[in-house]
């Protein structure tokens, strides 16, 4: 009987740290994430035959350059779900669905795991945005207007429908250190 009560302590103990731990976790939008650890989160292309739409960033990182929309994965939720969530919050646009191109991992400095995902939207007027001005850019036009070095080899995979994985590393000034082509296994470089 002595054996079947330390038993239950066991129990009542795990369960009670579980609920700890829940509460914690509920409360993800005060979780830091530690130096050096992946952050996981979405890049939504929004295209219309060869042109983006993308935002001019307000806030960093990133801030005054063009992105696409996208952002952090809440907890449980599926890269897809995020994909959808941020392309709603961000630019009001419903999208019934979205392709997956692929992933980009950047390290150094800025620190993340996007999965890229591609919706064909209607032109449009680009609607009002809360993180910056969204607008449509050419894809012939993406190396003359400020963006992430990184973004370039994105949206070409994308207009080329071939799945990357592609891993950069981008310095304390968003420069582009390296870039692979994990599937292919090269090194790319931004065309001059």
């Amino acid at each position: 009987a002595a054996g079947s009560s330390n038993g239950v302590q066991t129990i009542s103990r795990i369960v009670s740290n579980c609920k700890q731990s829940v509460r914690c976790f509920g409360s993800h939008k005060n979780l830091k994430v530690s130096p050096g650890l992946k952050r996981v989160g979405t890049l939504c292309l929004l295209k219309n035959n060869d042109k983006f739409m993308l935002l001019k960033r307000l806030k960093e990182p990133y801030a005054g350059m063009f992105t696409p929309v996208g952002g952090k994965l809440d907890p449980n939720e599926t890269p897809y779900a995020a994909a959808i969530r941020e392309t709603r919050e961000e630019t009001g646009i419903e999208v019934e669905e979205m392709k997956f191109c692929g992933i980009l991992t950047e390290s150094l400095v800025y620190n993340w795991t996007l999965y890229v995902y591609l919706a064909e939207i209607d032109d449009m007027e680009p609607p009002k945005c809360d993180e910056g001005t969204l607008e449509w850019v050419g894809y012939d036009d993406i190396l003359n207007i400020p963006t992430p070095p990184t973004d370039w080899f994105v949206y070409k995979y994308a207009l080329e429908s071939k799945p990357f994985a592609l891993s950069a590393e981008v310095d304390e000034n968003f420069s582009l250190v390296s870039m692979v082509e994990e599937f292919e296994g090269i090194s790319l470089t931004l065309p001059e």
